[in-house]
């Protein structure tokens, strides 16, 4: 059994604990709102984006698309571009992460594919490593950057085209964490690469003439495109983080509130009990006299 030096000593640790936690709850909940307005301000404009695009790629087709566009003619290699965070005690969101990837791939796998990973964040590293280390192309380092801004969506981007041209994958998928809300964070897999073409394009009575032509409007606009999608998934993973690691603090300081009130009555039980037997004795000690 404890003794009261330990167990008093036992409740300061967990209160500096709670302290702790109380204050990366507050930090992370005046971060989420700047975050959040970021991720929900871009997704509009890449919305916008798609539709346009969707546009000009419904009048382009066969050899005269962009390499991005038509893809390779091959469905062999699949790099998986898995955006986890750079920092922890933000919950579970890593690991659903990872969850999703791993599912994915062995999904392709299963279809007789080749998988290769494309790692941003640090957390995910780990556990992807342990099983499937042969199979990491590349790891993206954004631990460095204090605010993560369209600079490192570009450089990831202008990297996975230059692959892309370069032949080492066939088909890009990219999973990233979707914010919800500070409780929810939804993994999600979208094609990258080749960029997917929109499945309808609202119909326009109206003859619209380009210039330059489609062709090269294309090869300008598809790398911008997949820029916005990387940029679009990097803000998205700032909000989560920042959702996740209030709701784990919020947890955290909960439980530890918890912890230090059991760990209060069986102090002062093991105080009671204490008094208790010292008065026995000196009572047991009077009688005998």
């Amino acid at each position: 059994m404890a003794s009261l030096k330990e167990l008093k000593d036992r409740i300061g640790s967990v209160k500096s604990t709670q302290k702790i936690t109380k204050a990366k709850q507050m930090v992370a909940a005046a971060k989420l709102r700047k975050a959040q307005a970021a991720a929900e301000a871009a997704r509009p404009y890449a919305s916008r984006l798609a539709s346009v695009m969707g546009s000009l790629a419904s009048k382009v087709s066969g050899d005269s698309a962009p390499l991005l566009l038509r893809g390779t003619g091959a469905d062999k290699r699949h790099l998986l571009v898995v955006v986890n965070t750079d920092k922890g005690l933000c919950g579970g969101l890593n690991s659903n992460i990872v969850k999703a990837a791993k599912l994915q791939a062995q999904k392709l796998l299963a279809e007789g594919k080749d998988v290769t990973f494309y790692l941003v964040g640090k957390k995910g590293r780990a556990p992807i490593r342990r099983d499937y280390e042969s199979k990491i192309a590349f790891n993206f380092d954004t631990s460095n950057v204090r605010n993560i801004g369209f600079a490192e969506a570009e450089a990831i981007a202008d990297d996975l085209v230059a692959r892309f041209e370069a032949g080492e994958f066939d088909v890009a998928h990219l999973i990233y964490p979707e914010f919800k809300s500070a409780l929810a964070q939804d993994p999600t897999v979208v094609q990258l690469l080749p960029v997917p073409s929109p499945g309808t394009v609202e119909a326009s009575d109206a003859a619209v003439e380009y210039e330059p032509d489609e062709e090269e409007i294309l090869a300008d606009l598809l790398p911008r495109y997949v820029k916005t999608q990387l940029f679009g998934a990097l803000l998205e993973r700032e909000a989560s983080e920042q959702g996740a690691s209030m709701t784990a603090m919020d947890n955290a300081t909960r439980n530890a509130g918890e912890l230090i009130d059991k760990l209060t009555i069986k102090y002062n039980r093991s105080r009671q009990a204490a008094i208790t037997t010292e008065l026995i004795e000196i009572i047991a000690g009077a009688e005998a006299l």
